[in-house]
Parts: C-alpha cells; structure tokens; sequence
C-alpha cells in the first residue's frame, strides 16, 4: 500500500430506526490497522453512518490522501451531490426545511476540507472485507 494514501471502511448500524445504534470504522494506515467504533441512545441508521466516516477522519490528526469507503448512500449523495446546495441555501431543502443531521453534516463538512478524499460506495454485505469488518464493529456496539 501506498505510504500516504489512508484507507477507510466506515458503517452504523440501528436497533430499530430510531432506536440504539453503533458505527463502527477500520483504518489501514501505513502498516497499521485501526478499528474505531461507538454508540448513542435513541439514535437512527443514518446518524450513525456520519458518526462513522467522522469519527474516522477525525482520528487522522495530518492532511492525508484518503480513499473512503462507505454501503451508505445518503452519505455519498449528501456529500457528493446535496451538501453545496444545502450551504448556498443556509442548511435548508429544496423544501425550506433544516437539513436533517445538519449538525453531523457541518462536522463532516469541516473534516473533508482537511484532506482528499476519493469516495467509494461498496454494497453492504456483500463480502467485502473492510466493509465487514465495520459492519461487526457497529453490530457489536449496539449489544452493548
């Protein structure tokens, strides 16, 4: 592996939606791999989908090269696609709502400015071995 490039493997996972949740992210950096996980109370799939690449990026302390994955496509979309929109019209929807999450996404946001970051979307459960790993790690936290 490339010396500076970072990979990241990110999910969150709930118990109900809402209900309780965990995320879970693994990190291959260098030759170390990473595993950070979490959970809340009361929470929803998609809190804990931000909560994992968040938690991720936010552990990378220097700008890095990173290619992202994540199984969620309200991530990908909100970043990729809704987020510019989102900011122009001051974290509102097309609909004149509050964007959901919006305090994740201003968190998220202000990670992503840090590094480069080549987002992938990967299909959950689907074998792919970064994406099981923090899939396992949000499963398990919400045991807990």
């Amino acid at each position: 592996m490339d010396s500076n490039k970072v990979v990241i493997f990110t999910d969150g996972a709930c118990s109900g939606n809402p209900g309780n949740g965990g995320w879970g992210a693994y990190i291959e950096i260098d030759e170390k791999k990473i595993e950070l996980s979490g959970s809340e109370n009361n929470t929803t799939n998609n809190r804990m989908e931000l909560k994992a690449v968040i938690s991720a990026l936010a552990y990378l302390r220097k700008k890095r090269d990173i290619i992202l994955f994540t199984d969620s496509k309200y991530v990908m979309k909100g970043i990729q696609e809704w987020i510019q929109k989102w900011k122009t019209n001051n974290w509102k929807t097309s609909q004149k709502k509050t964007v959901k999450n919006k305090d994740l996404w201003v968190e998220l946001d202000s990670l992503t400015n840090k590094h480069s970051i080549q987002w992938e979307w990967v299909k959950g459960h689907s074998g792919n071995y970064g994406n099981e790993i923090a899939d396992r790690l949000a499963v398990t936290k919400i045991k807990k």
